[in-house]
């Protein structure tokens, strides 16, 4: 007689696909089917297959769009450094211009104040 194969890594992988908040309807379907068949003891292979063939392409399409979104954060977040960076530069700038121009001041203040 056959040994009935070890379903514990397929109850976690269940437990945590399950913990997701899934709005695709096959996704769905699929989950839903194998809780039930688990909780049935009615597993059989075919159901193995189709429920991980799911969880593969749900899951991968899901990471495929995380990763765009990743590096769109990126290339937004290096845009933004950079204005950051040419913001403090210019600001540097803009200090020492206000620097220069104090020193010709208070200069020409100390100038008009002494007698000719």
């Amino acid at each position: 007689m056959p040994s009935a194969p070890d379903d514990t890594g397929l109850r976690a992988l269940v437990a945590h696909v399950g913990a997701f908040h899934i709005t695709d309807r096959a996704m769905k379907r699929a989950q839903e089917r194998i809780e039930t068949a688990l909780v049935a003891g009615a597993l059989d292979d075919e159901l193995r297959r189709s429920y991980t063939a799911a969880v593969r392409q749900y899951f991968e399409g899901f990471a495929r769009e995380a990763r765009a979104h990743l590096r769109d954060l990126d290339r937004r977040l290096e845009q933004l450094h950079q204005v950051q960076f040419n913001l403090t530069a210019e600001r540097g700038v803009a200090v020492k211009r206000i620097e220069s121009t104090a020193g010709i001041l208070h200069e020409l203040a100390a100038l008009e104040e002494t007698p000719a």
